[in-house]
């Protein structure tokens, strides 16, 4: 995890085919008022431009929302992208309908937390804040 200034950086996306993004544009909003800066990247996103976004806007998280069942293969997909990448100090996180017995391999590749339905956004600013990058003190 890094030491840059300022806030926390995390972008929020969507990949897939899966076009429902009232989830994570909650997430997104919350985050954005718990003062970290967000990135939001729409609908229809692939891994390769949430991974180049996360690289270009400099971020300290992903955060994706899948509702479609392919969090397997999309969560995957990031996270080797971010290793060939050499960016593997961005921190992937997640939520959405994703079964319990999914939980445990997901991590076990590197996605570092998943939230599924009934998550609190209180929940979700808070992992954020104890697990991605504090800001460096003034």
């Amino acid at each position: 995890m890094g030491v840059a200034a300022g806030p926390i950086r995390v972008v929020v996306a969507k990949p897939g085919l899966d076009g429902h993004d009232r989830g994570a544009k909650v997430i997104a909003r919350a985050l954005r008022d718990a003062g970290m800066e967000v990135i939001y990247t729409g609908l229809h996103q692939t891994p390769e431009q949430i991974v180049g976004t996360a690289i270009q806007e400099d971020a300290d998280a992903i955060g994706l929302s899948i509702l479609s069942g392919a969090h397997n293969t999309l969560f995957a997909a990031v996270i080797e992208l971010l290793k060939e990448r050499d960016a593997e100090d961005i921190l992937v996180f997640g939520g959405g309908i994703i079964p319990e017995a999914d939980i445990a391999p997901l991590k076990a590749k590197g996605v570092a937390e998943i939230f599924t339905p009934g998550a609190t956004t209180a929940s979700i600013v808070e992992w954020v804040r104890a697990n991605v990058r504090q800001p460096a003190e003034a």
